[in-house]
């Protein structure tokens, strides 16, 4: 039986909006695309994925030792969650999405490519509002008490200036990020994706709260334009602290 061009998988109403999962056809490239919508807004699609990669391998990159525990901030297609996976160092990943459905899509297997992370024993796909969880004194991690993370990936609004719920506004402040590294190993990494060129008021908020950052500006060839396009990924880490124990 012929496929349809176009599918429309999944479409749930939230409380940021209708959220929808779209499969067509691109004539162009003979490829089948997948895309997530909130109301007419495309918030991501198959077609662009390499910045969101990049978060994890430039995020990861600036982590060090073994054993590691991450965290990765939005589930969208998985694309960061699951090139997170790839590195052999990393013991556990939780990803934290705020909208139950998008677990259902992955757990329902309407991507195609969803089986590497929902089936991997190392990750774990949460439900719960990334946000309010980095905003709290409280573990990030309910169901495992007491240990901080060794990086932070996050990858929900637009840019640190376009987000998607005005409350999300709040952790790109120097004091929001402050509260994040409460949740950060001495040594650990926050990593940020953002639409938006580099933000030079957000860089100063970085670097005033953590000992290193860097920005990565992203190139990624457009088959859309045919031309390139180019996302940000910001890298910030904690000061060391003393050396650990082997975990």
């Amino acid at each position: 039986m012929t496929r349809p061009r176009f599918e429309e998988l999944a479409w749930r109403v939230t409380p940021i909006g209708e959220i929808s999962l779209r499969r067509r056809v691109d004539p162009r490239l003979g490829v089948d695309v997948y895309e997530v919508k909130i109301d007419d807004d495309f918030l991501m699609s198959s077609l662009f994925t390499v910045a969101e990669q990049e978060l994890s391998r430039l995020g990861l990159a600036a982590t060090a030792g073994d054993a590691l525990d991450v965290v990765v901030g939005g589930l969208g297609l998985g694309y960061t969650a699951r090139t997170a996976l790839e590195d052999p160092r990393v013991r556990s990943l939780l990803v934290v999405e705020a909208v139950g459905e998008v677990i259902a899509w992955h757990e329902r297997g309407l991507l195609p490519f969803a089986a590497q992370l929902t089936t991997d024993p190392r990750s774990r796909l949460v439900e719960a509002d990334f946000f309010a969880m980095a905003a709290s004194a409280d573990v990030f991690d309910p169901a495992s008490p007491g240990p901080r993370f060794d990086a932070i990936l996050l990858d929900v609004d637009h840019s640190p200036r376009h987000v998607l719920a005005p409350a999300n506004a709040d952790l790109y402040t120097a004091a929001g990020l402050r509260g994040l590294t409460r949740h950060l190993r001495a040594g650990g990494v926050f990593a940020l994706w953002s639409d938006d060129p580099p933000d030079a008021e957000f860089e100063a908020a970085l670097a005033g709260v953590f000992d290193r950052t860097a920005t990565h500006v992203v190139p990624f060839a457009n088959p859309i334009t045919g031309g390139e396009s180019a996302n940000t990924v910001y890298v910030a880490t904690t000061a060391p602290g003393p050396a650990e124990p082997p975990r």
